[in-house]
């Protein structure tokens, strides 16, 4: 049976981050895309021009329409740039109790342009981190949920990985892209334990998109009967061909997408 995978985030008009990139990893890693719109964003692969916010009870009714009539088999959240939209987000799906939800607590674009307003970070951390089954905050991220210092070693990631877990009571994945050196190691804190997933760093600066990607793959993983050291496993090993074949696509002229349809274009 092909699964349903909802995605709810905002848009990239040049289709390598947000509902854009969802669909596609949603769709290149074999689930059925649909997505519920928190913004729209003028952007391109140089940065963010303008972002257009979306009513919190139309991101609400957009959510609810899907609901009372599609099999959802999992939802990614990513883009939600307000308290209200949070907040929205957070009353649309709380009866959804059998429905895996991956939270990407996007913050800001990989220009600098924030994307989640200060008031909203609470929202985030207090109605909407409790419904996730999967949080998938890169460095400065969990620092910035934690109120820490940024990780600048593993020793520090994996107790940020820990302290987050511990605190919102779910599986919590530290991307470790921020890390120097010539690795890009993640680590998963779930059931108690931590489990490291190790890749090399590919020479590229076309990695737009990489954590929208990632999470999108994760909620088809588990929409699909993954468990979450699987599904990270597979969706680690789906980006990391993405971002290798990146430069095989010839898109903008500052940080271009990933190639999400890498295993499947023969060209």
């Amino acid at each position: 049976m092909i699964r349903n995978v909802l995605s709810i985030a905002g848009s990239d008009p040049s289709g390598g981050a947000g509902i854009q990139a969802d669909i596609k990893a949603i769709s290149a890693n074999g689930a059925y895309a649909m997505a519920a719109i928190t913004a729209l964003t003028a952007q391109n692969t140089q940065g963010v021009a303008g972002i257009e916010l979306v009513e919190a009870e139309f991101v609400a009714a957009q959510i609810a329409a899907v609901f009372a009539d599609v099999r959802v088999d999992a939802v990614k959240i990513g883009m939600i740039a307000t308290a209200d939209i949070a907040a929205a987000v957070a009353r649309a799906l709380a009866d959804q109790h059998d429905v895996p939800i991956v939270l990407d607590p996007v913050m800001i674009a990989k220009g600098g342009a924030p994307l989640l307003a200060d008031d909203a970070i609470a929202t985030l951390r207090d109605q909407l981190l409790p419904l996730a089954t999967l949080v998938t905050p890169n460095l400065p991220e969990v620092a910035h949920l934690l109120g820490q210092p940024v990780a600048d070693t593993r020793q520090a990631m994996a107790a940020q990985a820990r302290d987050l877990a511990l605190h919102s009571q779910n599986a919590v994945l530290v991307k470790g892209g921020h890390l120097a050196g010539d690795d890009s190691p993640d680590v998963l804190f779930a059931d108690g334990s931590l489990h490291w997933f190790e890749s090399c760093r590919t020479a590229t600066k076309n990695t737009h998109g990489t954590g929208c990607t990632l999470s999108a793959t994760l909620a088809t993983e588990l929409a699909k009967g993954a468990d979450v050291i699987e599904a990270v496993r597979a969706a680690k090993t789906y980006v990391s061909g993405a971002i290798a074949a990146a430069d095989d696509l010839r898109v903008g002229h500052g940080h271009g997408p990933v190639h999400h349809f890498h295993s499947l274009w023969n060209i």
